[in-house]
């Protein structure tokens, strides 16, 4: 059996915690990291292996993007009451594609993407991250996850097919139910709300959804399969109730203070900001084609600022913040939008990195194998064209990407990657 190897020489190298010193090599072979230092890819490895020559260029882990919703190009939109409901899925095809080019090579689906989407990631029917999947959004009735309008029909964006049960559950048993039948879909984590949101017109962030009991309940049923919970949560209350719970993932974190803060270090949970979502609702808005409604868009501009700051609080406490962008509701492909915000909402360029590799492949698996560069990893790789030293890179780190890896094999022809 004939053997895959490359060797990426005298690079610029963050292994997912820091910057190596200079020069670095980094050796794939058979899809896996098989060395990395100085010298690591030696003369006879080089003369079986592809070799790239990567001084003045950086090398980062392949990138994770701790929240996108894969089957959504426009939430909220009134389209989705006309349009086909299958088009989200072959929508979904492009959505994935974008993402990879754009060096997010694992990723958290936060809720649309079923089981079918992670098979045909993994057997190479379509370019994409690496998927672990929630399947659908557990919600209370009237809650940020039910797409009820008062029209008296429901949303089919993220509705229930065979693939995609119905995440609506109220009361200890039918939660217990529904995380069941989540998992039995093929759920790699359960995504909860556990507050209102911006997007759904009827609600309030600063409100709790699930009482603490169904929170409980649902935390133990998916731990019992060795699984965790995520928790749209953005009122303060809501936050904390699902800490209290063992929620180990609190998404969005618009309304922290310093108690809450706290319950984030006692807890060792991650916050997941997503402060490129709100950003994207205003952006739309302001284009003035987002087909949204108006209460949406005076909600995003009404907790930007506060949610920047508690981000910002956040990060100075030392909260494990995880990169995660909520596309879908931005532009797929635009991911990496969110690093320059987390930049300037107070993280340095070394914990800005570390935030969408070391520490969201934290919660991307189960055991350790994406998210940084050293021995056993997948190897998962973005190159960049020239060195990366500073935040201020950031706000163009898109247009530095040169080639990207996903198990060891390159993902796009340097000719046809798109620059954006």
């Amino acid at each position: 059996m004939s053997t895959t190897s490359t060797i990426f020489k005298n690079a610029h190298v963050f292994d997912g915690e820091d910057f190596l010193p200079e020069p670095t090599d980094v050796v794939f072979v058979d899809g896996v990291i098989a060395a990395v230092g100085a010298g690591a890819g030696n003369a006879e490895q080089q003369a079986t292996a592809t070799v790239i020559d990567c001084a003045g260029k950086t090398l980062l882990p392949g990138m994770i993007d701790l929240h996108i919703h894969a089957t959504s190009s426009n939430p909220g939109s009134v389209k989705a009451f006309v349009e086909p409901f299958s088009l989200q899925f072959y929508e979904s095809v492009r959505n994935l594609e974008a993402t990879l080019r754009a060096g997010i090579t694992s990723a958290r689906d936060a809720g649309g993407a079923d089981l079918g989407a992670k098979v045909a990631q993994e057997t190479g029917l379509i370019k994409g991250p690496r998927l672990r999947l929630a399947i659908s959004i557990m919600s209370q009735t009237g809650g940020h996850g039910d797409f009820w309008m008062p029209s008296g029909v429901s949303s089919p964006a993220l509705g229930p097919h065979p693939g995609r049960p119905s995440g609506v559950a109220d009361g200890v048993e039918e939660v217990r139910k529904s995380v069941r039948t989540l998992l039995r879909a093929g759920a790699d984590q359960i995504k909860i709300c556990s507050t209102g949101g911006v997007l759904s017109p009827a609600d309030d962030p600063r409100h709790s959804q699930f009482s603490l009991e169904e929170i409980k309940v649902i935390v133990e049923e998916a731990e019992t399969q060795g699984k965790y919970v995520m928790s749209h949560a953005q009122g303060t209350a809501g936050i904390r109730n699902a800490l209290t719970a063992g929620v180990r993932t609190i998404e969005h974190g618009i309304y922290l203070d310093d108690a809450t803060i706290q319950m984030f270090l006692d807890h060792d949970a991650f916050l997941v900001p997503t402060l490129a979502a709100p950003a994207a609702v205003i952006k739309k808005a302001e284009a003035g084609n987002s087909g949204l409604p108006q209460q949406v868009i005076d909600k995003a501009y009404r907790v930007y600022d506060d949610h920047l700051a508690s981000v910002s609080r956040a990060i100075e406490a030392g909260v494990k913040i995880g990169m995660g962008t909520d596309s879908g509701v931005g532009v797929h492909g635009e991911n990496l939008e969110e690093l320059a915000l987390l930049a300037g909402a107070g993280m340095t360029l070394r914990q800005v990195l570390a935030s969408t590799t070391s520490i969201a492949g934290e919660l991307i698996t189960p055991t350790d194998s994406v998210g940084r560069l050293a021995k056993n990893y997948l190897a998962d790789a973005v190159l960049l064209n020239e060195k990366l030293e500073s935040a201020e890179q950031l706000p163009r780190l898109r247009s530095m990407i040169e080639l990207v890896f996903q198990n060891g094999v390159q993902q796009f022809a340097p000719d046809t990657h798109q620059q954006h």
